[in-house]
């Protein structure tokens, strides 16, 4: 992967970060991260992986953040200056939940040992 493509994939993130903060309203005690962004070698796409405490409210979230999309994009658009401005697409984050899964099976190994 190109560095130009890991600072626009950096730089997405962030601005979402603070886009979906202040604009998106979510369910109460709800936390939600943006774990990666994914952008294509042509910067038209965007894949946002997206990760929720409670696990079960995922779901849900990605439904808010798919209907609230297009308000996002335009805000997104507004705040970078870049000549191309990938298009972003929602995605449930699976790599953190694996992770966790692993993360538990280590600690039983450990427990037994």
């Amino acid at each position: 992967m190109s560095n130009r493509i890991l600072k626009v994939n950096e730089l997405i993130q962030k601005e979402l970060g603070q886009i979906i903060l202040r604009e998106v309203e979510f369910p109460k005690n709800t936390l939600v991260t943006i774990t990666r962004v994914e952008t294509s070698p042509d910067l038209s796409q965007a894949k946002v992986y997206v990760s929720c405490l409670p696990d079960n409210q995922g779901d849900r979230i990605l439904y808010i953040l798919k209907r609230q999309g297009y308000h996002i994009q335009h805000k997104l658009n507004k705040r970078l200056e870049t000549k191309i401005i990938p298009r972003i697409r929602f995605v449930k984050e699976l790599k953190t939940m694996q992770a966790g899964r692993v993360e538990e099976i280590l600690d039983k190994i450990k427990k037994r040992g």
